[in-house]
């Protein structure tokens, strides 16, 4: 098999999707995650609130599949109000740090029309790319 599918413990399974998919040589792919949490109830509607929900998400995805914040080479974020993310940039970066720390990987930020789950604020999806263990990343 050339990918395994990725599937956190206690989430419901993903309908028409993939949480995750690791590849056989190591790149993760995390599908776009939103600021619900593990039961797919969204706990606030605030911006803030839901981007740091979608990074925890993001990063337990990341864990399930053996990797830690550090293998996170990119990340495509998806919100429906860039007035708001810039406006926000210190809480956002702010809670950035509570999840993912001081690792900064590329990113990219669009501005949509709206996300497929209508109380949703912000998608992101992210690559990661796990070292196998015992291997240095230095080639």
């Amino acid at each position: 098999m050339s990918h395994t599918i990725i599937q956190p413990d206690g989430w419901p399974p993903a309908r028409g999707y993939a949480n995750g998919v690791l590849a056989s040589n190591g790149t993760l792919h995390i599908g776009g995650q939103i600021g619900w949490n593990a039961a797919m109830t969204f706990e606030s509607d605030d911006f803030v609130a839901q981007t740091e929900q979608a990074l925890a998400n993001i990063r337990t995805v990341l864990e399930a599949a053996g990797g830690t914040v550090t293998d996170l080479v990119r990340l495509t974020w998806y919100v429906t109000d860039k007035n708001e993310y810039l406006a926000r940039q210190r809480e956002l970066g702010e809670a950035y740090r509570r999840v993912l720390g001081r690792h900064f990987p590329a990113m990219t930020l669009v501005e949509v029309n709206a996300l497929v789950e209508d109380r949703a604020r912000v998608e992101i999806e992210a690559t990661a790319v796990l070292t196998a263990r015992g291997q240095s990343s230095d080639g």
